[in-house]
C-alpha cells in the first residue's frame, strides 16, 4: 500500500503554523476555541457574482471561488504549489493496483447544522455527484464503482480502473462534502464543515460569510468577510482607495496598478493562475468545421499586441490549455505564429473571406477589452465580426455555455487541469475529436510518465487542430491593505482561501 500521509500532514502542519503565527502577530487570543481576530471584519472586492450558490446544478467558477475551502471542505485539497494535501481526510493509502483508496478521516468535524461529519457523509457526497449533480463536471465521478463507510472515520473508495485524475478532482468542487440533512437549500443556504458559514446574500451587491466558531481546524482570523461585486474595474479600484474594501481579489484594470504600487498603504501581489483566457470557437458551426478557418483565426491574432493593449502586458502567452504550473506544460505559442498574410490567404482558400462571425462576450472587463482587439485584428484579414454583450453570469451561461448559441466567445477558464473538460463534444465548445479522447484516456490510466507524455500530446493536439485560440494566461494580481497577511502568490485552485488571511 502506498501512503501519502506523512509528507502531506507535514505540509498541512506548516500551513497551519503560518496561519497561527499570522494570528498571533495581530495580538489575538491563541487559546483553543478562542476567536483569533475578535470581531474584526474584512471586505474583498470581486468581479463575477455567482448566479446561484449551488455548484451541483449551476456551472461557473464564481460559486466555488466563494464556497470551496471556506464553507465546504473536501477530503483533500491543493496547497499553493499544487500538491494534494489532507483536509477532512487525515491520511490515505492506495492499493497496488491503484484502484482502491482508503481514507482515514478527522473525528471532530461538524457541519454548521450541528451534524457530525462521518464516512457515511463522504459516501453520500460521492454518490450524490453521480445521481443528483447536473453539471458537466459530474463525469469526474464516473470512474467510482463503489464507496463504503468501513467505520465512522474510515472510507474506502474503489475505482473501476486506475485514474490519475480522480484524486486530483477530489480537490475541486466535485470533492465537496455535504451534510445528508443539509441539501434542501443549496442554492441559497449552503451547509458545510468549513472555517466559515454562509451569512447572507444581497444579490447584485455582496455575499457575507461568518466565522464558524465550531470549526474543527484552526479558526480564521476574521469573524466576518464580505465579498463585494463590481462590474466596473474603476469602481473596484476606487472601493479600495476609499476604504470600502480591503482587498481587490481579481484586478481587472492592470494599467491602473501604478496608483497602488506608488502608495505605501497598499501591497501588490503578482503570481500565476490556471485562468486561460480562451477565444472559444463553436466547433459545431459549419464555418469552424474547416481547420483552415480555425488556424487562420489563430494566425490573424497578434497575441503580444493584444496582451499589451487589453491587459497592460500582464499575463503569459501559452498557446494551449496548459498553464506553467502543470507537470505537462510546454510553450506552444510557436504552433500558430502571427502571420496576417497567411491568415488572409487561408481564409480565401477556404471560401470564408468576408464571412460574418458573431462574437458573444460576457460583461467582464477583460472580455470586453480583449474582444475589441480580436474584432479589429480579424477584420484586418477579411472577416466581419459583430459583438454582442451578454450579462454575466446568467445570460452568458444560458446563451453561450448551455445553448451554444454563438460563433465565438471570450472567457477565462479557471478550473484546474480542465483541458478534457473544455474540449469535448458535450461542452459548449462542441469539440469532437476521437484522437483527443484516446490521448486523455491513456493519460488518465497510465503511470506518471505516461500521464505527462499523453497530456503533452493532448495539449499539442488541440493547439495544432486550432480547437480554440488561447489569448493569454491571466496573472494573479491582488492589491490589498499593507497590513493584510496570508494572501496567496499563485491562484491555482477554484477557491479564494479566506481562512489564511489576517492582519499584522
Amino acid at each position: 500500500m502506498k501512503s501519502y500521509s506523512t509528507r502531506a500532514i507535514a505540509l498541512l502542519g506548516a500551513a497551519l503554523l503560518a496561519a497561527s503565527a499570522a494570528a498571533c502577530s495581530a495580538g489575538s487570543g491563541t487559546t483553543p476555541g478562542s476567536s483569533p481576530g475578535g470581531d474584526q471584519s474584512l471586505a474583498v472586492g470581486l468581479v463575477a457574482e455567482p448566479a446561484s450558490l449551488d455548484f451541483t446544478t449551476t456551472d461557473g467558477a464564481a460559486i466555488p471561488q466563494v464556497l470551496l475551502g471556506n464553507v465546504y471542505n473536501g477530503l483533500v485539497k491543493q496547497d499553493e504549489t499544487g500538491k494534494i494535501v489532507p483536509d477532512l481526510a487525515k491520511s490515505w493509502t492506495v492499493s497496488p493496483d491503484r484502484k482502491t483508496y482508503t481514507f482515514t478521516l478527522v473525528d471532530n468535524a461538524k457541519f454548521t447544522n450541528g451534524a457530525a461529519f462521518t464516512a457515511a457523509d463522504a459516501v453520500f457526497s460521492i454518490n450524490r455527484v453521480k445521481t443528483a449533480w447536473t453539471t458537466s463536471l459530474k463525469s469526474a465521478m464516473d470512474v467510482v464503482s463503489a464507496a463504503k463507510a468501513v467505520s465512522p472515520t474510515e472510507l474506502q473508495v474503489t475505482l473501476s480502473a486506475p485514474s490519475n485524475g480522480w484524486l486530483f478532482r477530489m480537490t475541486t468542487r466535485v470533492g465537496a462534502m455535504f451534510s445528508q440533512t443539509g441539501i434542501d437549500k443549496l442554492a441559497t443556504d449552503p451547509v458545510g464543515t468549513g472555517p466559515y458559514k454562509f451569512g447572507s446574500w444581497k444579490r447584485g451587491d455582496s455575499i457575507v460569510l461568518q466565522r464558524n466558531d465550531g470549526y474543527w481546524g484552526t479558526k480564521p482570523f476574521f469573524n466576518q468577510v464580505t465579498l463585494k461585486y463590481f462590474k466596473d474595474p474603476t469602481a473596484l479600484n476606487n472601493a479600495l482607495l476609499t476604504g470600502t474594501i480591503n482587498v481587490i481579489g481579481t484586478v481587472q484594470a492592470p494599467e491602473a496598478l501604478t496608483q497602488f504600487t506608488s502608495n505605501s498603504k497598499y501591497q501588490v501581489i503578482e503570481g500565476t493562475t490556471n485562468g486561460e483566457v480562451v477565444l472559444s470557437f463553436n466547433n459545431s458551426r459549419p464555418v469552424f468545421k474547416d481547420i483552415r478557418v480555425r488556424q487562420a483565426i489563430r494566425q490573424a491574432i497578434d497575441h503580444k499586441a493584444l496582451l499589451d493593449t487589453c491587459f497592460a502586458g500582464r499575463g503569459k502567452l501559452i498557446g494551449s490549455m496548459v498553464p506553467p504550473t502543470d507537470p505537462w506544460y510546454e510553450d506552444l505559442t510557436g504552433v500558430a505564429p502571427y502571420d496576417k498574410a497567411k491568415a488572409t490567404a487561408a481564409l480565401k482558400a477556404a471560401g470564408a473571406a468576408g464571412a460574418t462571425l458573431r462574437l458573444r462576450l460576457p460583461t467582464l472587463p477583460y472580455a470586453t477589452s480583449c474582444g475589441q482587439v480580436v474584432k479589429s485584428q480579424l477584420e484586418q484579414v477579411g472577416l466581419k465580426v459583430t459583438i454582442d454583450q451578454l450579462e454575466f453570469p446568467a445570460a452568458w451561461l444560458t446563451t453561450v455555455f448551455k445553448n451554444a448559441d454563438y460563433d465565438m466567445s471570450i472567457i477565462a477558464h479557471v478550473e484546474p487541469r480542465d483541458l478534457g473538460a473544455v474540449f469535448n463534444a458535450k461542452y459548449y465548445t462542441r469539440y469532437d475529436d476521437p484522437t483527443l479522447v484516446s490521448l486523455l484516456a491513456s493519460a488518465d490510466s497510465g503511470d506518471e510518465a505516461a500521464q505527462v507524455d499523453n497530456m503533452k500530446k493532448a495539449a499539442r493536439r488541440i493547439s495544432e487542430q486550432a480547437a480554440a485560440d488561447w489569448l493569454f494566461l491571466l496573472p494573479n494580481l491582488v492589491v490589498a491593505d499593507k497590513n493584510l497577511t496570508g494572501l496567496p502568490t499563485n491562484a491555482i485552485t477554484e477557491s479564494f482561501d479566506l481562512s489564511r488571511l489576517a492582519r499584522s
